[in-house]
């Protein structure tokens, strides 16, 4: 089992920057890759970022060139930085974990769910 508990989030400006932070419990961290999935209002939830054991990553093409997801295995923490903020980039932003160490896309790859913090990027 993996807990994961999401922080960071908040209001934003168009053009600014948030840092989320995701920290980890349970099993191995360091073997599982992660990610960071999005749900906007109305909308389904989509991928964002992964992160494999190696810390090799991937990105969605909407955020590729303003947001960065690193990891700290030391630490259990998973981040995403995320800078030239646009309106619509708002959404709850879910922290996710999978037993295999090698990044996905997909949302049915990940079994474990952060619950969420939101992000509100006015224009």
């Amino acid at each position: 089992q993996v807990q994961l508990v999401e922080s960071g989030g908040g209001l934003v400006q168009a053009g600014g920057s948030l840092r989320l932070s995701c920290a980890a419990s349970g099993r191995t961290f360091s073997n599982c890759a992660m990610g960071w999935f999005r749900q906007a209002p109305g909308k389904e939830r989509e991928f964002v970022a992964a992160i494999n054991m190696w810390s090799s990553t991937y990105y969605a093409g909407p955020v590729k060139g303003r947001f960065t997801i690193s990891r700290d295995n030391a630490n259990k923490m998973l981040y995403l930085q995320m800078n030239s903020l646009k309106p619509e980039d708002t959404a709850i932003y879910y922290c996710v974990a999978r037993s295999s160490p090698l990044n996905s896309d997909a949302r049915r790859d990940y079994a474990y769910w952060g619950q969420g913090t939101q992000v509100i990027v006015s224009s």
